[in-house]
């Protein structure tokens, strides 16, 4: 693992150290120029360590959709669908960030089966297009080197596609350290003409809000 190797590289980086200043104590500079010499190259190892790659992969997660409606004979409220079919996984390395994450749109459900069916029939189409995929491109926020504890808010920066449509879109949360474990929590909104799809037109619903926000909760672990 990440931590015990640089944990190695520590322990041996100083040790090199008070071998150098015994040197300079007892004045022996032969000796002194070869373990500088090594001490450099025990610091370029353990730079090279800490920008290695850092993959975290998701363990848990849930997805979700709010859509502000007002109903026929219920007034306003939030159309609210959840899915924790969602996988995918990060890498970090030397400020850079790659990876997938994709959601099965066939699993959102509400708490109204015929809004799930109309979703997955006309909205989403999900027979032919069954997934959403989010490529992260930047994180801004992350320290470097990572916490072992602690939360810090973040944006996230990447591609969203949702049936066959592709489109930048930013994140904005926070990220929870728990040894080699993170939970995430981030979301964002964007309408519904950003990815083609189509507003819902029922009679019961008398009126749609123009938005859709999404929320992710995952649970990553470093591989």
């Amino acid at each position: 693992m990440f931590v015990f190797r640089s944990q190695f590289f520590f322990d041996q980086f100083f040790d090199r150290f008070v071998g150098i200043a015994a040197q300079i104590a007892h004045c022996n500079f032969g000796v002194l120029a070869f373990g500088a010499n090594q001490l450099g190259h025990f610091a370029a190892a353990l730079f090279a360590l800490t920008a290695l790659a850092q993959t975290f992969q998701v363990v848990s997660g849930e997805a979700r959709y709010r859509v502000r409606e007002e109903l026929l004979q219920v007034g306003l409220t939030d159309a609210v669908g959840t899915t924790k079919a969602v996988r995918g996984e990060v890498r970090l390395q030397d400020g850079r960030v790659s990876g997938e994450f994709v959601v099965d749109l066939r699993e959102l459900k509400s708490d109204q089966a015929r809004r799930d069916n109309y979703l997955r029939q006309r909205t989403l189409e999900t027979d032919r297009y069954p997934f959403a995929t989010f490529r992260p491109k930047e994180v801004r926020g992350l320290p470097n080197p990572l916490p072992r504890q602690g939360k810090v808010p973040i944006q996230v920066v990447g591609d969203l596609t949702i049936k066959e449509t592709t489109a930048e879109v930013v994140w904005e949360g926070e990220a929870e350290f728990q040894g080699d474990e993170v939970r995430v929590f981030l979301r964002t909104e964007f309408p519904f003409e950003k990815f083609g799809l189509a507003q819902p037109r029922v009679s019961v619903v008398l009126s749609l809000e123009n938005r859709i926000r999404l929320e992710v909760e995952l649970v990553l672990r470093r591989q």
